[in-house]
C-alpha cells in the first residue's frame, strides 16, 4: 500500500519492514533525463532512417538509370549485328545502310516476310542465291527475337524508374527526378494498330 503526498510518496511494505518515503523533488531530474534521453534517441533514430533512405533510394535511382544506359548499348548492338549479317549474307554494300534504316522497324516487327521491304537486297545484289533466303531469314529472325527481349527489358527498366521517382514518398527523397528518354522502336503498321485498335491484316500459312 502506498500513500501520495504533495512532495513524495509513503510505501507501506507487508510484515515488520517499517515504510519508507520517497521524495519526488529527488527522482524528478531523473524522469527530466530519461525523457529527454528518449526524445534525443527517437530523434536520432528518426533522422537515421531519412539519412538511410535517402541514399538507398538515389542509389536505386542511379542503379536504373546506369542499367538503361547499358541496356541502350545492348539494343544498338543487336541492330548493328542484325545489319551486318545482311551486308555478309547477302553481299549488301555500305549504301543501302539508309535503306536498312528505313525498314527496320518493319523487320523487328516480323513483317519482312510477306512483304515488300525486303526486295532492297535483290535490288543491291541481283546474283543474291534464293536458296540462301532462308538461312538470312532465320539469321534475321534472331536478332529480332533478341532485339524484341531487349526492348522490353528497356521498358521495363524506364517503367521502374518512372515508378520510383513519381511515388510518394520516395520521390521526396530522391535528388535527380529527370525521366529516362527512351523511344520505343515500332513499325508504322504497329503505331496505326495502336491509334485505330483494329488490326485486319491476314497472314498466309
Amino acid at each position: 500500500m502506498s500513500l501520495v503526498f504533495t512532495h513524495g510518496i509513503y510505501i507501506f511494505v507487508s510484515g515488520n519492514v517499517e515504510p519508507f518515503f520517497i521524495n519526488l523533488n529527488w527522482v524528478k531530474p531523473y524522469i527530466i533525463v530519461v525523457m529527454e534521453t528518449i526524445v534525443l534517441l527517437s530523434v536520432g533514430i528518426l533522422l537515421a532512417a531519412l539519412v538511410f533512405a535517402y541514399f538507398v533510394l538515389n542509389n536505386q535511382e542511379i542503379s536504373l538509370r546506369k542499367a538503361a544506359e547499358a541496356q541502350h548499348k545492348v539494343i544498338e548492338s543487336v541492330h548493328d549485328t542484325m545489319w551486318k549479317i545482311i551486308k555478309e549474307k547477302a553481299n549488301v554494300s555500305e549504301k543501302y545502310r539508309e535503306t536498312f534504316e528505313s525498314v527496320y522497324p518493319e523487320i523487328i516487327a516480323g513483317r519482312y516476310k510477306d512483304s515488300q521491304d525486303m526486295l532492297w537486297i535483290k535490288e543491291d545484289n541481283p546474283d543474291f542465291d534464293v536458296s540462301l533466303y532462308a538461312d538470312l531469314m532465320q539469321a534475321i529472325e534472331v536478332q529480332r527475337m533478341l532485339f524484341s527481349e531487349s526492348q522490353k527489358r528497356m521498358v521495363d527498366i524506364v517503367r521502374e524508374h518512372e515508378t520510383l521517382i513519381n511515388s510518394i514518398p520516395h520521390k521526396w527523397f530522391i535528388s535527380n527526378r529527370t525521366p529516362i528518354e527512351y523511344v520505343v522502336i515500332s513499325s508504322s503498321k504497329t503505331k496505326d494498330v495502336m491509334v485505330s485498335r483494329v488490326d485486319d491484316e491476314t497472314l498466309d500459312i
